[in-house]
């Protein structure tokens, strides 16, 4: 009896954990559209249901569990809940790659993860998102590839 209920306890431990999985992966790969509605944006899933209400001045896609959202001329991002998860503070913003985006603050690009650290400071004239681990940079119009450290790879050449 003690293995049947041993057994039975463990079978549900392994089905809870592969439906939490298989939930939480369906989270996170579930596609929200964006939608403007009196002047302001939002989101809707795949059947026309609006799961972030339209708020937002202005509204960007989601990449990498992040979308880029704009309030009173300030960007920062929100979660697919809705929730804000990094203030609106950047002149400008792109779409998350590999973890990092880049930002504009007083003119100047950098870079800052998903928790909103400045991990590259803002120092560049021009700058690209990161594709296979390095990013184009302009400083002083030279041209330059940095590492996701901000180290150069390539130092900045005419």
């Amino acid at each position: 009896m003690k293995k049947r209920c041993f057994l039975f306890f463990m079978c549900l431990v392994v089905l809870t954990s592969v439906s939490y999985g298989q939930q939480k992966k369906a989270d996170e790969s579930t596609p929200l559209f964006i939608i403007k509605q009196n002047g302001e944006w939002g989101y809707i899933d795949k059947t026309g249901k609006v799961v972030i209400e339209p708020q937002f001045d202005n509204a960007g896609n989601f990449f990498e569990g992040l979308a880029l959202v704009e309030i009173d001329d300030k960007h920062g991002y929100i979660d697919k809940t809705g929730k804000v998860v990094i203030e609106p503070q950047f002149d400008d913003a792109g779409n998350f790659s590999e973890g990092l985006v880049l930002v504009e603050i007083d003119d100047k690009d950098g870079y800052i993860d998903k928790t909103g650290k400045v991990v590259i400071e803002p120092q560049f004239d021009d700058a690209y998102s990161f594709s296979e681990g390095l990013a184009a940079v302009k400083i002083d119009g030279k041209h330059g590839y940095i590492d996701k450290t901000g180290k150069y790879v390539w130092e900045p050449t005419n």
